[in-house]
């Protein structure tokens, strides 16, 4: 096989994937837009024949999806700052400082993340009961995710750390800088795209967290919106389109972010590959 015939079947084959990914993805776009007869038609419709586009405006006012999204979003940014501040150092330390000590405790934070969030939030929701913290409901989902999502952000920061050479901390002593000063003022800076691109990722995550919110989060003023979607679920649902056009108002918002920054994020998750 040619060169050129290769590089054509690889491409059929990735298209083919990609359709594959996306289908789901174009079928919640769509089905938000039909009516309740084009939902349950046989054989299925594959684009509405009227758009319902008043289905986007009921949903917004009937769930009011403003306070879910604010919720969502305060408990993502409030996630990634606590991450980023605690998780930065971290990723530093274990990056510049080898020996057998810290190497076990990077085994010990990648086996921490290999824990799923079903399984931690027994024993989180009995240690914030005890210490009051439930009073203070998305604080806690705060602190629960951050315990989740520390060790992905810490495992990828310290990548991004061991890409940078020791040679211009070294340099930046010798010129009478303190070892805070070398880190604030020459290795953070350098490291700025790998921590964001971390960041990113963990808000994105923490943006569609669930399990904790559903559990820890009883108050429904408080609740983000992927507690709201689930709200949506019972014994006999059949309103697929009002559920089709809250998901797509609730994912669109992070498919914008990803695709905006997508060469950003690629970059800095390959930043320190080679080492």
């Amino acid at each position: 096989m040619s060169e050129t015939a290769r590089d054509r079947l690889m491409l059929a084959i990735a298209l083919i994937m990609a359709a594959i990914y996306l289908f789901p993805l174009y079928w919640m776009y769509i089905t938000a837009l039909k009516t309740g007869s084009e939902m349950f038609a046989s054989p299925p419709s594959f684009w509405p024949s009227t758009a319902q586009w008043n289905t986007f405006v009921y949903v917004w006012e009937s769930r009011n999806m403003g306070r879910y999204l604010w919720n969502s979003t305060f408990i993502a940014f409030g996630s990634v700052a606590l991450i980023a501040v605690l998780g930065t150092g971290c990723a530093y330390v274990l990056a510049r400082y080898r020996n057998g000590w810290v190497d076990v405790g990077l085994f010990l934070i990648l086996m921490l993340q290999v824990l799923p969030a079903s399984l931690m939030i027994t024993p989180i929701f009995v240690g914030f009961s005890q210490v009051g913290l439930l009073d203070y409901p998305r604080f806690a989902v705060i602190l629960a995710i951050a315990a989740k999502s520390m060790p992905f952000f810490v495992v990828l920061v310290r990548a991004t750390f061991m890409a940078v050479p020791m040679e211009l901390e070294e340099a930046a002593l010798v010129d009478g800088n303190s070892r805070i000063g070398a880190f604030f003022h020459i290795v953070l800076p350098l490291a700025r795209n790998g921590i964001l691109v971390s960041a990113i990722l963990i808000f994105m995550q923490a943006f569609g967290e669930f399990v904790y919110s559903k559990s820890i989060i009883q108050d429904i003023e408080l609740q983000p919106a992927s507690v709201g979607l689930n709200s949506f679920m019972g014994p006999n649902t059949s309103e697929w389109n009002n559920i089709m056009a809250y998901a797509t108002m609730y994912v669109t918002p992070i498919l914008a972010i990803f695709i905006l920054l997508q060469r950003r994020i690629v970059s800095g998750l390959t930043s320190g590959a080679l080492k």
